[in-house]
């Protein structure tokens, strides 16, 4: 494991500042218009809102931040960390009596919130009784005039030579809750920025390169890399904003990274089939590519979620690399990140501040970013780590001896049927990558019955010419059961009309299996 100093957030912002000066971090629309933001800039920015909550005595606090991907947002949100407070982001989208419940467990003393998030705040400050201040991020003006009066020149300049305690806990990241209830992951500012202090294995995010970050910066995957770990590099990062329009920003902002889950890489690659097909006006494969995903894509980060080896070699095929890495929220985030040269069946190579080991077939961790804990939930943290110390991951896989880790599937999706066969339902998934027209898919068991569940891609197959999707879909999957051993044998496909409900991180909610009645 890597030996290195970990800064903090106060020395990563001054260290970019003085290296990158006025070249742009962070830019996005505002009215229309193009907004850039320098490195000097944002830190200017985030220490004047320190200086800010410092004067107000806000220190030491548990503070939620609920709202989209905006400028204001990631400068409160640095600016929460510079002063000692601790950070707890939320989507904007969780629903009211989600946010109680949460609220009330983080116990939140202060919210920050924007336009899309009001309503939902008013209604939580009544039924949360500890929290005490709100503060409207899409407010403009205020934000201006805070940035204004505790300005570097201002007689507060002193306030933001304040650090941090870096062991303390600076952030609480609630699980998404794929299965079962949501854990508050406790990481301290040396868990966050080690993170991001791992030597690449590419040159994917070389300094002046430009990036698109379209995952919420609620989850620590997106904040992590696409805010701490491009600020540390040198990178410009284009907020996409909503998610809608990611096409029209892709041609805006003509990035060369960006960082995705599956779907959305499959989505993309989706559309560029789609007018390559269609039946009016179909368009050359160049032309397609560029029309989704503008002139200069060079690389597509995938996390989140398994990623095909089918889907790899078809974006090899247009020019682009796409790969994925593999992390958690209580490993800090990365574990792995990838290169141009591992197996399109890993998840990349293991960073140089990591340790990996595998225990019966499941990943286990060591690592300087590994997180404090769950909030107020000793028995589960303590469920959470090995005897000796080592984070269980809950995935099964293996490590080669060049450091390329493999993830063959998740203990707590195995299907056990009645005979005791174990069945990972991603091992099957895994079969329906290469055919397209399929959206997505998900396997699960029915009294020892293997179900597919399938959400097809309409246009694609309407293109094609196809009139009976299922009976298309049945013929390939006598083929795909034709040389699988008896336990993964599809018994059923079932077709749905909507795509299947999500985790706020993107990754789909499992049906529960039913062995037997």
């Amino acid at each position: 494991m890597k030996d290195f100093y970990v800064p903090d957030l106060h020395e990563l912002l001054e260290e970019a500042a003085g290296k990158f000066g006025d070249k742009t971090f962070i830019k996005y629309i505002q009215d229309y218009e193009i907004v850039e933001k320098s490195f000097r800039q944002v830190r200017d920015d985030s220490f004047a809102l320190c200086r800010y909550f410092l004067f107000n005595s806000v220190c030491g606090k548990h503070i939620a931040i609920a709202g989209k991907t905006t400028y204001n947002f990631i400068i409160y949100f640095f600016a929460v960390l510079l002063s000692g407070n601790v950070a707890v982001p939320f989507s904007p989208d969780i629903s009211t009596n989600d946010a109680i419940k949460l609220f009330d467990d983080a116990d939140i003393d202060m919210i920050l919130y924007d336009n899309s998030f009001a309503a939902e705040s008013d209604k939580i400050g009544v039924a949360v009784q500890r929290i005490s201040k709100y503060i409207n991020i899409s407010d403009d003006e205020s934000f201006n005039k805070i940035l204004s009066d505790f300005s570097a020149k201002s007689r507060f300049a002193s306030l933001s030579d304040f650090r941090i305690d870096k062991n303390k806990c600076a952030l609480i990241i609630y699980t998404s809750g794929t299965t079962g209830k949501r854990k508050g992951v406790m990481l301290s500012s040396n868990s966050l920025i080690s993170n991001v202090m791992y030597t690449d294995y590419c040159n994917a995010l070389d300094e002046g390169m430009v990036s698109l970050s379209v995952l919420p910066m609620h989850h620590v995957y997106c904040f992590s890399g696409d805010c701490i770990r491009n600020l540390r590099d040198g990178v410009t990062v284009c907020l996409n904003g909503d998610l809608r329009n990611l096409n029209a920003n892709l041609r805006l902002f003509e990035p060369n990274v960006m960082r995705v889950v599956p779907l959305i890489a499959q989505s993309l690659l989706q559309r560029v089939r789609n007018l390559v097909t269609r039946k009016n006006n179909p368009l050359p494969q160049d032309e397609a590519i560029k029309s989704v995903f503008g002139k200069n894509m060079i690389w597509l980060i995938s996390g989140g979620a398994y990623l095909s080896p089918e889907l790899v070699e078809s974006y090899n095929a247009i020019g682009i690399y796409l790969r994925q890495g593999y992390g958690m929220t209580e490993a800090g985030c990365r574990i792995s990140v990838p290169d141009e040269t591992v197996s399109y069946d890993s998840v990349g190579r293991v960073i140089d501040i990591c340790d990996v080991r595998t225990q019966n077939g499941e990943i286990q961790v060591k690592t300087p970013s590994v997180m404090i804990g769950y909030y107020k939930q000793p028995e589960e943290t303590k469920k959470m780590f090995t005897p000796d110390g080592w984070l269980r991951t809950g995935d099964i896989g293996y490590v080669t001896e060049d450091r390329q880790l493999f993830i063959t599937g998740r203990l707590k999706n195995l299907i056990i049927l009645s005979g005791g066969e174990n069945v990972s339902p991603e091992a099957i998934e895994k079969k329906f990558a290469p055919i397209h027209e399929v959206s997505e898919v998900q396997i699960y068991a029915e009294n020892d019955r293997i179900i597919a569940e399938v959400y097809p891609d309409k246009e694609y197959c309407e293109n094609l010419g196809i009139d009976d999707i299922k009976a298309a879909l049945e013929e390939k999957i006598k083929i795909m059961n034709s040389s699988a051993k008896a336990s993964h044998i599809i018994s059923e496909l079932r077709l749905r009309d909507i795509p299947f409900e999500k985790t706020e991180s993107g990754k789909m909610k499992r049906k529960e299996t039913i062995v037997s009645k």
